[in-house]
């Protein structure tokens, strides 16, 4: 099997599939909400609907990096679901505003229609609201694993965190656009930031399928020219898997996995409260609680590409054990902290940290099996990162209820530690 050879344009190129899924999912979690709000929905049904994406991954995810493996085209083994995902994403993505101004054209104007009347004809718009939100997800999550399974996929095993720190940068990249050019389209016209968003995120997988060519193993059609998609063998590959965690002696695979779902659940506790732990403990408004947060997503950008070169320096597993440790001093720090330009600062410093955790840990989870299980793995991977997704937000906001906004800070400082201690277990996926 012939070794791939690293190139920087190369990662460059392929970093575009994410940093269109990155504008999709900046959009989508942005705004989604508020249009969902219209509808007359519950906070806590707004809120089961915005975590469907995290279900599909935890269902599909696995399932599908699997499949992709034991997949074979003539255009390769990750590029069909690419074809078949990003297109009819963006199709329904770009449909989602449309129901929005369907009810916002019955709701709006109160004194012409009574509120009973707005909330029967948006209950019947929902419906459709709720099909196009579900085919959207479900597609996105058909093309997530194996478009991120690409980057091992063409990368030498020993270039592989500098090679997932440039796809993180143009992630962020990504993500920044929306936050500060999605205002001013938003302001102009919401369909008009959900089409340009489909656009670009097709366009950007599309430079990925047409300047992307897979390993030629994988590039080998089956007798008679036909796409196999070898479903069998890909649940035979996902129970294989799966076995892994817990059959392998020094239980390296498992200790990573729980480490990434420990520190998924303190990221994203962070991530879903802080806003709300800066107007209700701090004082401060919502959007001064969000800037906060932009400067910890900015650093982390910018930190990505030096984070990706530390790991390859003096290895992975020390590099991931020194962010955590960073990020855990930033939030027990950020207890004790009410200045506004501290915490900025504070921020900063843990957006470093995260970068050096967030860049090497896929590498280092793909790099414990063969090129043949790199999708299935890269599954697993989404699987306790999403699975983390889930529990942090009604787990730490139960904390909150009981205890009061500071435990936020707790909460999340005692999970980094957890993962600190699991990671020390991990004997398998570093360079050095």
């Amino acid at each position: 099997m012939k070794e791939n050879k690293f190139s920087y344009g190369k990662i460059f190129v392929l970093g575009f599939g994410f940093f269109g899924i990155s504008i999709i999912w900046s959009i989508y979690n942005a705004y989604v909400p508020i249009f969902l709000k219209y509808f007359y929905l519950s906070s806590m049904a707004i809120g089961f609907i915005m975590t469907i994406d995290n279900i599909f991954a935890i269902l599909m995810l696995p399932y599908i990096g699997a499949l992709s493996d034991q997949t074979r085209t003539k255009i390769g083994r990750r590029m069909p679901y690419i074809l078949a995902g990003a297109p009819t994403a963006a199709v329904f993505f770009g449909l989602i505003p449309l129901f929005y101004f369907k009810v916002t054209s019955v709701t709006l104007p109160y004194s012409l229609v009574s509120i009973s009347i707005s909330k029967s004809y948006a209950m019947n718009v929902l419906p459709w609201m709720m099909y196009t939100i579900i085919i959207m997800n479900f597609a996105m999550a058909l093309f997530r694993s194996p478009v991120i399974a690409l980057m091992p996929d063409i990368t030498p095993s020993k270039y592989r965190s500098q090679a997932n720190g440039i796809v993180n940068l143009m992630g962020g990249l990504g993500a920044l656009m929306v936050y500060f050019a999605g205002k001013i389209i938003y302001d102009m016209s919401p369909a008009l930031l959900f089409l340009i968003g489909a656009l670009i995120m097709l366009v950007a997988n599309l430079i990925v399928v047409l300047f992307i060519r897979e390993p030629e193993e994988f590039r080998r059609p089956v007798e008679g020219g036909k796409i196999d998609f070898s479903f069998k063998k890909s649940f035979s590959s996902l129970g294989e898997n799966l076995k892994d965690i817990f059959h392998s002696k020094e239980k390296s695979l498992l200790f990573m996995l729980l480490s990434i779902l420990f520190w998924f659940v303190a990221f994203n506790s962070i991530e879903t409260f802080f806003t709300s732990y800066a107007k209700f403990y701090l004082g401060m408004k919502e959007s001064t609680g969000a800037l906060i947060l932009g400067f910890f997503s900015l650093s982390f950008m910018l930190f990505s590409i030096p984070a990706g070169f530390i790991g390859s320096k003096i290895g992975r597993k020390r590099t991931i054990t020194a962010g955590l440790i960073i990020a855990s001093i930033m939030v027990f720090i950020a207890l004790m902290l009410k200045n506004l330009i501290g915490l900025m600062l504070l921020f900063m410093a843990g957006g470093f940290g995260w970068a050096m955790v967030n860049v090497n840990s896929l590498p280092m989870v793909v790099d414990m099996t063969t090129k043949e299980k790199v999708g299935g793995y890269t599954g697993l991977y989404y699987f306790f990162s999403m699975a983390a997704n889930i529990i942090a937000p009604p787990l730490s906001g139960l904390f909150i209820d009981m205890v009061g906004y500071p435990s936020l800070m707790i909460f999340s400082g005692v999970f980094f530690i957890l993962s600190i201690i699991t990671m020390q277990f991990v004997k398998r996926g570093d360079v050095v």
